[in-house]
Parts: C-alpha cells; structure tokens; sequence
C-alpha cells in the first residue's frame, strides 16, 4: 500500500514538470511589456493618424483584440477615449503574445521581448533586423528593461 501511494505521489509530481518547464509569463513582465510598447509607439505629429490610444492601435486591429479580450467589440472612439480600458486590452493581448514568444525562445526573455516587439509592428514575430522596424524593436526592449529595473509599484502610469 506505503509503495502503492509513493508511485501516484512520484505520478503526479512528474505530470506537473512540463508546467513548471513552461513558466507563466508574470505580470511584472506584462506591466513592463505595455509600457514600453506605449512609450515606443511612434509619434505621427497628427491628430487624425488613424491610430488610436497611447499604443497607435489600428482600429480593424481594435475589433479582434476587443472580441478576444472583452468578448465585445469596441469603437475606436471608445477604445481612445478610455485609458483604462484600452491598457486592460493592450494588456490581455501583451500577455498572449509574450508568452508565445516565451515558449518559441525558451524563456529567453529578451529574444521574447524582440519577438513581440516585431509582431507590434509588423505582424510576424521575425524580420525587424534593419530600417524602421529594427529601431523600433531596440527601442522596445530599452524600455522594457528600464521598465523592468523598477520597483513593481512604479511601473504603471
């Protein structure tokens, strides 16, 4: 019996090992992500870009980040128009990406960080190695890392 037990003790503790392999990308690490997206979305100088909200969201990018996260498709009125709300979208979406990107790189949280930076920009998680988009990347990650050297309570605007 004593063995019986030991054997579905060892059982189950062997099942949680691919789990704790694949680490949960922390909020921490999410908190920092949108922030340093937000802080490296790009200036246009207009009003009427097109983009919306501190992270210059496409709005038919809106709708499928809004029905995934909200399960309710937002207007980029009200997307811009709600900070909160907008961060909360930001965030659900960072959080998915982030750890896609944690699980394809290993948990190498930099070359996670770049490949979502990429994703940001471009669509694909490869690619940003020159012009625009590799400036744009270096300039996530350098925020991300300022970001993620604070103490957690600062990290939110």
């Amino acid at each position: 019996m004593r063995s019986l037990l030991t054997g579905v003790i060892i059982s189950l503790g062997l099942l949680s090992l691919p789990a704790q392999a694949q680490q949960a990308v922390s909020d921490a690490q999410i908190t920092a992500m949108v922030e340093a997206l937000r802080q490296a979305a790009p200036k246009t100088g207009s009003a009427n870009d097109g983009l919306y909200s501190e992270w210059q969201v496409k709005p038919e990018t809106l709708k499928g980040w809004s029905r995934t996260c909200l399960k309710k498709e937002l207007t980029p009125a009200e997307f811009e128009n709600s900070p909160a709300t907008a961060r909360q979208i930001v965030s659900c979406i960072t959080r998915r990406e982030l750890n896609k990107q944690f699980a394809a790189t290993k948990n190498n949280e930099t070359a996670a960080v770049r490949g979502v930076a990429c994703w940001w920009m471009t669509g694909n998680y490869t690619g940003c190695n020159s012009g625009f988009t590799a400036a744009y990347v270096q300039k996530v990650v350098g925020f991300y890392q300022q970001q993620r050297s604070k103490p957690a309570a600062s990290t939110q605007r």
